[in-house]
């Protein structure tokens, strides 16, 4: 297919990168031209500095962007360049309420629009080895389910627009507090003297062990926090769910208290830290 990926960064480049080598026609947008550019020259592909130009012939625009004023501007950008029976997927993490916005807006210009936000981070991207939980009309998901294949481990369609962005909701919810509890087992471990490998074996194959554990207990224990998704991002995350539970009377009470832990990391000038660095705030805390 002819293609247009919109936000080639940490995610989307890797992402677009697997379309290429899957023998799609890839044409890249980024909003900073020269990320295109490198982009287009990793993968033998074109980038143009105008989306309108990026869309031309395109069957399909695929975006990976920022937050959710970023994707209604490429999306309302987008659409007196596209032909009615276009695709739009959004593997943005954003509001459930943008999501509808946009899919209605996109009927309209007998467009389809799939909110389909991904868990994996960089390394599921670089590895196409994602999770992607998707709202939309079931009449196409077939289509997305096809087209996104080269990046997928898993796809699940939730319901309607919207449902893909609430399960990415579900899903950060998870992750603040399995990372907050293996950032305070960790630390319990270093107050009390204990070996953090030993009790890593110990504990790790039971009913304690989850991927945050097996994938951050050494390196949280190095105080090495460099592995993608960042602490402003989750935030951002956090944020848009907290949002969502006032509306649906939903209680979160330990993911809102793991967002204002993550706020002290921010002030600790961890703001583009990884999420597992809320251990560093439990650290610099402990007593020599």
């Amino acid at each position: 297919m002819k293609l247009c990926f919109a936000g080639l960064g940490i995610m989307g480049g890797p992402m677009a990168g697997h379309l290429v080598k899957a023998g799609h026609k890839v044409t890249g947008f980024n909003r900073t031209h020269q990320k295109a550019l490198d982009w287009a020259k990793a993968y033998g592909m074109h980038a143009e500095a105008a989306l309108g130009s990026a869309l031309i012939g395109a069957e399909a625009l695929i975006l990976c962007v920022g937050r959710d004023e970023d994707v209604r501007d490429t999306v309302l950008t987008a659409l007196p360049n596209m032909k009615a029976g276009s695709l739009i997927i959004d593997h943005t993490t954003t509001s459930a309420k943008v999501a509808r916005e946009m899919a209605a807006i996109c009927a309209e210009k007998g467009i389809s629009f799939y909110d389909a936000p991904v868990s994996g981070g960089q390394a599921g991207a670089v590895n196409g080895q994602l999770s992607i939980m998707v709202g939309g009309d079931e009449l196409r998901f077939a289509e997305v389910v096809e087209l996104t294949k080269p990046y997928t481990k898993s796809i699940t369609r939730l319901g309607e627009a919207g449902a893909g962005q609430m399960a990415k909701m579900a899903n950060q919810i998870a992750i603040a507090g399995a990372v907050q509890g293996v950032a305070e087992a960790l630390h319990f471990t270093k107050s009390a003297g204990l070996d953090p490998d030993l009790v890593f074996n110990a504990i790790s194959a039971g009913a304690a062990g989850s991927w945050q554990m097996s994938n951050r207990w050494a390196t949280m224990a190095k105080d090495e926090y460099d592995f993608g998704f960042a602490v402003d991002w989750m935030r951002k995350d956090l944020g848009i769910a907290l949002d969502e539970a006032r509306a649906n009377g939903a209680h979160l009470a330990v993911a809102a208290l793991v967002d204002q832990f993550y706020s002290e990391v921010q002030a600790m000038g961890g703001a583009r830290w990884d999420t597992s660095s809320l251990h560093a705030r439990l650290e610099a805390r402990r007593k020599p």
